[in-house]
This record gives C-alpha cells, sequence and structure tokens, in this order.
C-alpha cells in the first residue's frame, strides 16, 4: 500500500501561516448549567493558497468551527487569526458559500451579484461596479442567464450564482459549508472541476466542509478529518500528494488514489457510531 504523509495535527506547520487556529474551544450552556463542548482544542495552520476539505460524521462541529473562521460564531476560548489579525467578526476578506444558495428571488442573477458589490465597493462608480459583476457572472459561465431570476434558473446555475457573488467581493479566503451537496451527480462534477480551476487562477484559499471522500481527495491539498462530537478534536491530517490541474478520470487510474480514499473511510469507519 503506499505511504501516505499522513500529519498528526498538532505538529502540522506550514510556512504561509495565512491562518492560524490556536487551541480553539466551542462549547454551549446547557440548561442543567454546564456546557456541551462541540470542539475542544482545534490547532490547524493554513497557507494563502491551499485548498482543505473537512470531513467527519454529523455533529463533529465541522459547519460550526467553518462559522468561527467566517466570524459568524464566537469560539468560547482559542483564537483565530487571519494574517496576523484575530477575528472576531464577519469581514470581506472571507466570504461563505452555502449549500442552499441564499439568493433573494425577487432579484436577477446579477442583481444578487451586485448587492454585494454595493455593499463592499462603496466608493467605485456605477460602471466599475458593473465591471466587476459582468467579469464575475462571465468567470462562471452565467453571462446568458445574467437577467434572469433565481426560480429560472436551475441548481447548479444558482450555486454558481452564489460562488460568483462570494467572489465578486475579492476575498482572500472561501469558506464552503457543502457547497454541492444539493447538485446532481453530474452538474456537481462540472461546479466542482469549475471552483476548483478559479481557485487555482485566482490563488485563493479555501476552507470546504463536506461528507464526499471522493470530492475531498479530488479538490483538496490536505483533508482534515475529525473525531466524533461532542469534544470533536482533529484526528489526522491527510497530504493529498496529487498536482494540480486534476483531472478525475486520471485519479481513478491511480492507486494511489484508492489507497487515500480507503485510508479516509476506514478513518471514518472507526468513528461511526449508531446515533451518527
Amino acid at each position: 500500500m503506499t505511504q501516505f504523509d499522513f500529519s498528526h495535527p498538532s505538529s502540522e506547520m506550514l510556512a504561509d501561516q495565512f491562518l492560524e487556529i490556536d487551541n480553539l474551544v466551542k462549547a454551549y450552556p446547557t440548561p442543567e448549567g454546564d456546557n456541551f463542548v462541540v470542539l475542544d482544542g482545534i490547532n490547524l495552520t493554513m497557507n494563502s493558497d491551499e485548498y482543505i476539505s473537512i470531513i467527519g460524521h454529523s455533529g463533529c462541529g465541522k459547519s460550526t468551527l467553518l462559522k468561527i473562521v467566517a466570524g459568524l460564531e464566537k469560539a468560547t476560548s482559542g483564537t483565530v487569526c487571519l494574517e496576523g489579525k484575530e477575528v472576531r467578526k464577519p469581514g470581506a476578506e472571507r466570504m461563505m458559500v452555502f449549500q442552499h444558495y441564499s439568493l433573494l428571488p425577487w432579484l436577477t442573477v446579477q442583481e444578487n451579484i451586485r448587492l454585494a458589490v454595493d455593499e463592499v465597493y462603496k466608493n467605485a462608480s456605477h460602471r466599475e461596479k458593473q465591471h466587476i459583476v459582468s467579469e464575475h457572472i462571465t468567470m462562471v459561465n452565467l453571462a446568458a442567464a445574467a437577467n434572469k431570476y433565481p426560480d429560472e434558473i436551475s441548481g447548479g446555475m444558482k450555486q454558481r450564482v452564489g460562488i460568483a457573488r462570494a467572489l465578486a467581493i475579492r476575498p482572500k479566503m472561501l469558506l464552503m459549508d457543502e457547497p454541492f451537496g444539493a447538485l446532481d451527480a453530474l452538474t456537481r462534477r462540472k461546479l466542482q472541476l469549475q471552483v476548483l480551476k478559479i481557485c487555482e487562477q485566482n490563488k485563493l484559499a479555501v476552507m470546504m466542509v463536506t461528507h464526499d471522500v471522493d470530492e475531498a481527495i479530488l479538490m483538496s491539498d490536505r483533508i482534515i478529518m475529525m473525531k466524533n462530537g461532542p469534544n470533536a478534536t482533529i484526528g489526522e491530517i491527510i497530504r493529498v500528494p496529487f498536482s494540480h490541474p486534476r483531472e478525475p478520470h486520471q485519479l481513478r487510474e491511480s492507486q494511489e488514489y484508492y489507497d487515500l480514499r480507503n485510508h479516509a473511510l476506514d478513518f471514518l469507519d472507526r468513528y461511526f457510531t449508531q446515533d451518527d
């Protein structure tokens, strides 16, 4: 079997250290007066052009961790720092893409994207804002649907609008919570490859939550594998050895791919419970 780079979480240090998560704990008070600990001692560093995926069973705090990095939730203790500055609230340098599209139904495709551009680029001219919107509509191949409303386009197109909206404000980091989970298999694969291409071309940092091991291997530079909650921690960090750009059919012809896939599935099987 191929030997992969399986890193112990506490020993994983990167030269860039764009994002640093230090001893992060997230707990919620209970009616009994104690605390329900969701995340317990999360340590992770991330480079500025790295794509990482977080996998684990339901209830292990994947989405909670993503929201803390986004500034949508606060850690109970520990810190999240982006480029040396502690994350305390949402910011335009970190944009979220959710599984459900969160589009305003009374606005067209370009108007949904323009809403984010107006919020961030308050001093830009109308022409500059329109250029940014058009550029990002083209980037996700939606020019023909620019004037359509959300109920007139497919699920895959709606998700592309959400991605274009996030990218239009030029974030340094994209945070994605199962962004392809609601799509059919063919649409999902096309959009995965499109997002990979965009992220590679724009040197974006990406943190993605997924339940799909194949998706994690296809898209990621590293895979963060979470132990079960409560008191969830990082169990293993796998460095994915395949170079970019990646082609799914080429990966499937590689024994390394199946060895890595089996290792990740074995990890998930070890932490499977009937309550999951």
